[in-house]
């Protein structure tokens, strides 16, 4: 229930009393992350709509709420990261709930602020306090920016403008580089910044093109590399810019980009180099040093991936396109996930495969087209199983042969139209059994070349979990048998690895 108290000469609200305000925080379900945080955030909406308050009792009442919020926000983020493939209603609320708290919590920041910029009563009692309200208002916007980002949504151009707000204000007062202690413990210092700079480094980074577990330690890893990120009035050294006067979201140093007084320039600055050691101590030991919080335990591959995507994208030239894309118009046939595939793939149908009896199949529609995928619009209903990473069985309008692909992004509009962009992994897998040497029973994999590449090597996808680097496998196709050494991993899926082997035929 949200309530909208109205303020007078004493305000009326349960939180205008500190006493009552720290036993409504200690009267939180304890036991229900969940409902603690819909209470903590309704609180905070019926502060946001409530004038009369002293703003030193406002803050008060803000900082308790925030730090109220921190166990159960670390428990739900946890419970909606790790949990890949769920309902679409616990994912939902999930996801709102999070959200809709960061929202409240940054409202709530940017009123402080503008209550002390037009001298509130109170005002002078948190003059001190400012660089911290602003710092934890930028803090609060970049996890919206964070979980926006996680739904591969739309940007609302309200949070560019309230991030250019609050940083204009800091260098306009003087503490835009003063490093004081946001929030209490070992890593709570920062500075408003280093807070800019985390969500346009942030958005620079391209994690639409990212698993969400991927995207967590890619922010996580941007968090941490903050105070050696760069941000200059000129160009010099710096990969991208946003303009303070007219801002959306961060672009590329693009030729005409002109210093003016409201334009900044940023990037990576010292980070890259210390981005690149830390991605040789995880090949080297497998884990990052214990200073690096990325919030879980992951694959060192996982890791390693998510580091390789930063460099990239932090560094002057970052990836571009292997080929072409042509606009076009038509329709791709698709089916989800490694199990769908392989319950249609017909062995003795060579690269045939059928799935006019999967009534998980969707037809998408293709608005371009390259020699390595697709770029395409979701249709409005199901689809709940999207995915970046997620493997997809695919068909061509005119096609006879069933491909292989691999969602690689996932945008969404302002009318919540979703678009993918898909590799092609084949366009036309081919069907085949694999095991362990001496192994009784073969399990189906998906051959993604007829003939090895130059270094004699062929693509495989299978049951995740399979490939381990060590062993290697049987493969029988076609009535033949070949021996698989395993050369390396490509990719790891929720439920597929994608492994490159070095192939010898066995003897009939």
């Amino acid at each position: 229930m949200v309530l909208k108290w109205i303020g007078g000469g004493k305000v009326d609200h349960p939180m205008a009393d500190a006493r009552q305000a720290r036993e409504i925080v200690d009267a939180l379900p304890a036991g229900d992350p969940a409902k603690a945080l819909q209470e903590i955030t309704e609180w905070l909406e019926s502060l946001n709509r409530t004038d009369g308050f002293r703003l030193d009792r406002r803050f008060e009442n803000v900082d308790l709420l925030d730090a109220a919020a921190k166990g159960p926000l670390r428990k739900l983020a946890q419970d909606y990261l790790s949990t890949p493939r769920q309902q679409k209603f616990q994912e939902h609320r999930l996801w709102n709930g999070i959200h809709e708290f960061w929202v409240q919590l940054g409202e709530a920041y940017l009123r402080c602020v503008h209550e002390h910029e037009t001298g509130m009563s109170g005002a002078s009692a948190v003059r001190k306090q400012l660089p911290v309200i602003a710092a934890r208002g930028l803090r609060a916007l970049a996890m919206q920016l964070k979980w926006t980002l996680l739904r591969y949504g739309p940007v609302e151009p309200r949070l560019w403008s309230d991030l250019s707000r609050l940083f204009q204000l800091a260098e306009r007062k003087g503490f835009a580089q003063e490093v004081v202690a946001i929030y209490p413990g070992a890593h709570g210092a920062s500075s408003t910044q280093r807070e800019l700079l985390r969500a346009l480094m942030l958005c620079a980074s391209s994690t639409d093109g990212l698993h969400p577990q991927r995207q967590e330690i890619a922010e996580r890893v941007v968090a941490h590399f903050a105070e050696s990120f760069r941000l200059s009035a000129q160009a010099e050294g710096c990969t991208h810019c946003f303009d303070l006067a007219a801002p959306r979201a961060p672009a590329r140093l693009y030729k005409g980009a002109a210093p003016s007084p409201t334009m900044r320039f940023f990037g990576a600055g010292e980070a890259l180099a210390r981005l690149e050691r830390l991605a040789a101590q995880v090949g080297q030991t497998g884990a990052p040093p214990s200073d690096v919080n990325l919030g879980g335990s992951y694959h060192k591959d996982v890791i390693a991936g998510v580091l390789g995507h930063l460099a990239q994208y932090w560094s002057d030239n970052p990836p571009a396109r292997s080929s072409e894309r042509r606009p076009t118009a038509g329709r791709i046939t698709v089916v989800p996930g490694l199990q769908e595939v392989l319950g249609a793939l017909d062995p003795s149908a060579g690269s045939e495969l059928d799935f006019s009896d999967q009534s998980s199949a969707e037809s998408w529609i293709v608005e371009n087209a390259s020699e390595g995928g697709y770029g395409a619009i979701i249709p409005a209903q199901k689809s709940d199983w999207i995915r970046v990473g997620a493997l997809v069985g695919v068909q061509g309008e005119n096609s006879k042969h069933w491909g292989l692909g691999l969602i690689r992004r996932i945008a969404r509009d302002e009318h919540q139209q979703r678009r993918v962009g898909m590799q092609l992994l084949t366009r036309a897998a081919i069907p085949i059994r694999i095991s362990k040497p001496g192994a009784p029973e073969r399990e189906p994999a998906i051959l993604l070349s007829t003939a090895p590449d130059a270094r004699g090597e062929v693509g495989v996808v299978m049951r995740g979990g399979l490939y381990n680097g060590r062993d290697s496998l049987e493969m029988r196709v076609r009535e033949k048998s070949y021996l698989l050494l395993p050369s390396r991993m490509v990719e790891m899926g929720d439920d597929f690895d994608w492994a490159r082997f070095k192939v010898m035929q066995r003897s009939p």
